[in-house]
């Protein structure tokens, strides 16, 4: 995946943090600037996969996880 995107991203969420200062965490602007942010995110994610695309268990685990193979515990 390219870093391009990650410094997109990293631009982005600068922004979006400094437009909630200025217009409060409740306005619309935003709103707008996180969903750009999260719009990103989704891109960068979809370049992962398509970089490195999923197991049989991966895509198992996806459509069912609450088997218990596929449960993760944090220690």
């Amino acid at each position: 995946m390219s870093n391009n995107i990650q410094e997109k991203i990293e631009q982005e969420r600068q922004e979006a943090r400094a437009a909630c200062e200025v217009n409060g965490a409740q306005s619309p602007e935003c709103a707008a600037a996180w969903d750009v942010v999260e719009e990103l995110q989704a891109e960068a994610s979809h370049q992962r996969e398509k970089e490195h695309p999923k197991n049989a268990f991966e895509q198992y685990c996806d459509a069912n996880p609450e088997a218990d193979e596929c449960r993760v515990y944090d220690n």
